[in-house]
């Protein structure tokens, strides 16, 4: 019962975390957009605006949870929980630092540490999209259904290119545990030096897979209202928002993890480098969304599967050539 307990608490202050991240990542993005637009961003509620994100959580939380007559009552209830809920459940195994003494016990920074981690958060982290589809169909909307056929469609393209760019990474380290993943960065070099076109596609997956500017065709204002979730209002509408931002997160942690050395520093090694590392990556998310168009849907497309794949199936035959030849 003692380990149970450990076990709990140790999930709760996970989750308690990673729910404070997301409410301060929205300000974050607020007020750097705020900066590059010449503008001040929100600054109203709190110091310096620091109590916004409460603010919106209470907007949203107390609003009206309108259902169009026309919907699957069903799915278009349970759509949200599942991506939000993948969102949840993909940064469970992200090691966050080495593991800590804590009262005479080593206590891990991760919640689950598997050895096939990245394997187990490349299949998790696919069951997002299932949310998008069922919130698409089943709100009697023919924008909400565009906005989910184009989401899945997106992630189908995208994460294959992902998948590809991963395979190196792994092919080096020889392993499926992020955990020894990050131990094999610090034996040798950062993997962004060993795989400069993996890093590149990854990146570009990801900004895909997480339906960010310029790939947010899924929502696509000017087209589709608001895409899969425009029938969509009150807690159910914050279920998609935080599920979308958690997301960003997890693509930012597991982009530090992979090629950046994780929580590996010049310094004292710790949680510390992974967050300098996933905020530098976040930055990248809000600075693009500020400054690039959208994509058409036909540029989108013929990008992932005419450049994107052919450099990431070239990328993995060099990386193999170049394994044997030092192995």
């Amino acid at each position: 019962m003692p380990e149970l307990g450990f076990h709990v608490v140790r999930i709760a202050v996970f989750v308690f975390v990673l729910f404070t991240a997301v409410a301060y990542l929205t300000l974050f993005e607020r007020r750097v957009i705020g900066r590059i637009h010449a503008r001040i961003g929100p600054n109203r509620v709190g110091p310096m605006g620091l109590l916004q994100p409460l603010a919106d959580a209470i907007k949203l939380l107390t609003k009206e949870d309108v259902m169009p007559v026309t919907a699957d009552r069903a799915l278009y209830l349970i759509a949200p929980a599942v991506s939000l809920f993948a969102a949840i459940a993909a940064f469970a195994v992200i090691p966050l630092g080495p593991t800590v003494p804590v009262a005479g016990v080593e206590v891990p920074l991760v919640v689950a540490d598997l050895p096939v981690s990245l394997l187990y958060l490349v299949g998790v982290s696919s069951l997002g999209v299932y949310g998008l589809v069922l919130g698409g169909w089943s709100s009697g909307s023919k924008y909400s259904l565009l906005g989910g056929l184009r989401g899945a469609a997106q992630v189908v393209s995208y994460e294959l290119v992902v998948g590809l760019a991963l395979v190196g990474v792994v092919m080096i380290a020889g392993s499926l545990s992020l955990r020894d993943i990050v131990e094999a960065q610090f034996n040798s070099v950062p993997f962004v030096l060993l795989q400069p076109l993996g890093f590149l596609l990854y990146t570009v997956g990801a900004f895909a897979e997480v339906n960010r500017a310029p790939f947010d065709l899924p929502e696509a204002e000017s087209e589709l209202v608001a895409g899969y979730h425009t029938e969509y209002s009150g807690f159910r509408f914050a279920m998609f928002y935080m599920a979308e931002y958690m997301n960003m997160i997890t693509v930012s942690a597991l982009a530090a993890t992979l090629f950046l050395g994780g929580w590996w520093g010049p310094f004292l090694p710790g949680p510390h480098w992974l967050v300098l590392k996933m905020i530098a990556f976040l930055f990248g998310f809000v600075w693009v969304r500020a400054t690039i168009p959208r994509l058409r849907y036909d540029q989108l497309m013929r990008f992932s599967w005419s450049v994107l794949l052919p450099l990431g199936l070239i990328n993995l035959a060099v990386t193999a050539v170049a394994v044997v030849a030092l192995g």
